[in-house]
């Protein structure tokens, strides 16, 4: 997988979350103490977000790290 395609599918699973969540993208950023802008780029695939990036969002999402890398293992076949 490319690492362009690996960001935008971290990034579309943190929205995915979020939107289960049914918090705001402006909610999400202010709980993580992100401009909205950057919490857009994050979830575009726009930008490589570091581990404890990461951690903020997990932790104001209030789910496990682990949860922004389950995907369906067909579409990785498909993929790759």
């Amino acid at each position: 997988m490319t690492e362009p395609k690996f960001l935008s599918r971290l990034g579309a699973r943190i929205k995915e979350i979020r939107l289960q969540k049914e918090i705001s993208q402006h909610e999400l950023a202010s709980r993580c103490n992100f401009e909205k802008a950057s919490m857009s780029r994050i979830e575009s695939g726009k930008t490589n977000v570091t581990v404890l990036t990461l951690r903020k969002i997990s932790n104001a999402l209030e789910v496990d790290m682990s949860d922004f890398f389950v995907y369906d293992p067909a579409e990785a076949a498909v993929s790759k």
